[in-house]
């Protein structure tokens, strides 16, 4: 859309976008710098790469699912995954105290990407109290009845939460244009209105952070050949597993569009390398900590006369 140049220079809108910009570029500043917690540790995180910056057009096969930066094996990042659970738990009881903000995580991936996993390794030193779990499955007939946003709205996260999207409103651009469940100029609208369902509720101080945990076809064929191998891991195989496995490159294009059409400074996409489960859930751990940092949430402040109580015997 061609910006109206006649506008002020000094118009509210005008300063709005650049106090939005300073605030953005501050909160990126602050995220993609992180204090090294051993001489082992890398000089500097590599993650902030991972994320697509607005405009730039990614494709998904130019991205190597087995990147781990110079890590090698998974005793390698066991300490920083521990200390990045410390400031996870830390950061999100400050939030839950301030009571003011809230964060909503979204994680997508193809089948066996991994998102389950992820939520018990980088959440598990979280409080339970203040952090949900939201996965969407088939829409019931209740809420196909209703808009494509609408189930989604209502699980958002109220104030000192943090809210993990399982699975989410993307899928209304995903397996609903790989199935041809509506027609196309319906799910090519769906991309706007995704943007500014999330501008809205960044308005709103709910931070958003997004991540597409990033399988190679190979490694699904190996994770869902184990199991069928693992008689515990039985339960997990579907049958519709492997069909949807013959719509892979129809996915992988779906996910390409979403994120390159939804990636923006209020609410970014982060493509994760997740062939190795332990560097994704460093990864991962690393900038949600680091943007609960950014937004230093903080313990509010103690009743004025409380110095002077004294607790009876």
């Amino acid at each position: 859309m061609q910006k109206d140049k006649s506008k002020s220079k000094n118009s509210p809108k005008q300063a709005e976008s650049s106090q939005t910009k300073q605030a953005t570029d501050s909160a990126i500043e602050q995220v993609t710098f992180l204090p090294k917690t051993s001489s082992s540790s890398p000089p500097k995180p590599d993650y902030p790469r991972y994320r697509v910056e607005p405009g730039k057009l990614i494709k998904l096969a130019d991205f190597d699912a087995n990147l781990c930066e110079s890590y090698r094996k998974k005793k390698d990042i066991i300490e920083e995954l521990v200390y990045q659970r410390d400031r996870l738990g830390a950061l999100q009881q400050r939030l839950y105290a301030e009571n003011q903000r809230s964060l909503l995580i979204v994680l997508q991936a193809m089948d066996t990407g991994g998102k389950d996993g992820t939520i018990k390794q980088v959440f598990s030193g979280v409080n339970p109290q203040g952090c949900r779990v939201w996965s969407f499955k088939h829409p019931s007939l209740e809420e196909s009845n209703h808009d494509f946003l609408w189930r989604y709205h209502q699980h958002t996260p109220q104030k000192g939460m943090i809210t993990i999207f399982n699975r989410s409103h993307y899928e209304d651009v995903l397996i609903v244009r790989v199935k041809k469940l509506v027609e196309d100029e319906v799910w090519q609208k769906r991309y706007q209105i995704i943007n500014d369902f999330e501008k809205m509720l960044t308005l709103s101080n709910i931070t958003i952070i997004k991540f597409f945990l990033h399988i190679s076809k190979a490694e699904q064929k190996l994770r869902l050949e184990s199991r069928l191998e693992n008689p515990d891991k039985l339960w997990k195989f579907s049958i519709n597993d492997v069909n949807e496995r013959l719509w892979w490159d129809d996915y992988q294009l779906a996910y390409q569009d979403a994120i390159n059409n939804c990636s923006t400074t209020y609410a970014p996409w982060y493509v994760v390398p997740a062939n190795k489960k332990w560097y994704r859930n460093l990864v991962i751990a690393r900038a949600i900590a680091d943007t609960l940092a950014a937004m230093n949430p903080q313990y509010p402040q103690a009743e004025a006369a409380i110095k002077d109580i004294t607790i009876p015997d």
